[in-house]
């Protein structure tokens, strides 16, 4: 897997758009969302420090400004990372969005407008793998896996790994449409998605085996959308799962 289809371009401009740009099919922007959903949960832990795995182009990351004192935001792309960046300097970035063929056009993200800007510095946005995380990142209220478990090669590992990294009574929070493909994550290593012993095995029944130490709180269902062009869109549904350390 050489080859990160996360560090071109066109797939750059879709995540800016995708999370900072129009809503569609009347399906709420889709990292805004899904912070939103787990305020009920702020109320009952601590809002110290919060870590933003697979963060993307950061619009998560921004929304956790609001609510928690640090946030360390982390992914794989380069090129995401370095959006979110340039954002956090500048507050205000341009990109471009395709309409049709090589037609596109030029949009910006603001985070003022979107009221994200007051608490950026809060923010260290990192390029890293979350599966070979620093050892001193650790004693997190929130760990956030925003569509991340799919797109690891042993995400088994990585499950047993990253409890660890929570604080007392924080919370693990994994979204996730299940999407497996042998292109991310090899066959043998997916949670669900097979047969086995004629029995279909499914993603949550094998995170509730992995995650056996922390108590399973609720599972949301968040929709989101992600616009190619004018007349091709991915419309998704993601499973947030939201685990409790006791």
């Amino acid at each position: 897997m050489s080859d990160n289809i996360y560090e071109t371009d066109t797939s750059t401009s879709q995540y800016c758009d995708f999370h900072y740009g129009n809503e569609y099919f009347g399906v709420k922007n889709f990292p805004k969302n899904s912070v939103e959903l787990l305020l009920p949960f702020f109320k009952n832990i601590n809002t110290n420090k919060v870590l933003d795995l697979g963060c993307s182009v950061g619009r998560s990351s921004f929304e956790f400004s609001n609510y928690f004192k640090e946030v360390v935001a982390i992914d794989y792309s380069h090129k995401f990372i370095e959006v979110a960046k340039n954002l956090q300097e500048a507050v205000q970035i341009d990109y471009s969005v395709t309409l049709e063929g090589h037609i596109s056009e030029k949009r910006s993200i603001d985070l003022e407008t979107l009221g994200l800007s007051e608490n950026k510095d809060k923010i260290r946005f990192l390029q890293g793998d979350a599966q070979n995380l620093d050892a001193s990142l650790n004693n997190f209220d929130v760990i956030f896996c925003s569509n991340l478990i799919d797109r690891l090669q042993e995400p088994r590992v990585f499950l047993k790994e990253i409890q660890s990294r929570l604080s007392e009574n924080g919370i693990l929070v994994l979204l996730s449409p299940y999407t497996w493909l042998e292109e991310y994550t090899p066959k043998q290593n997916w949670l669900g998605g097979y047969e086995e012993n004629k029995e279909d095995i499914y993603t949550l029944d094998t995170l509730k085996k992995e995650l056996s130490t922390l108590e399973l709180s609720k599972c949301i269902d968040v929709e989101f959308v992600i616009k190619e062009t004018n007349r091709k869109f991915q419309h998704t549904i993601s499973q947030m799962s939201i685990w409790t350390k006791a």
